[in-house]
């Protein structure tokens, strides 16, 4: 796309002196938490691990259940 036809729409976000450029301190403390725990690297471990140990959790409740339960 020409920037030169006429008709164009020239936009500097640059010169716009009413840009606020520090994010982190227009987000909310929950939405910070968030970004650091839930995305990326430390969020896909954090993750895995939750996962993991809800499987060990449910394999110990099985384990236990269906020992007393065959027990007789």
């Amino acid at each position: 796309m020409d920037a030169n036809n006429e008709g164009s729409v020239q936009y500097n976000r640059w010169n716009d002196e009413n840009i606020n450029m520090d994010v982190e301190a227009s987000q909310s403390a929950m939405m910070r938490t968030y970004n650091k725990f839930c995305t990326g690297r430390l969020g896909i471990v954090l993750k895995a691990g939750g996962a993991l140990t809800a499987l060990v959790v449910i394999y110990i409740i099985g384990y236990t259940t269906g020992y007393y339960v065959h027990s007789c």
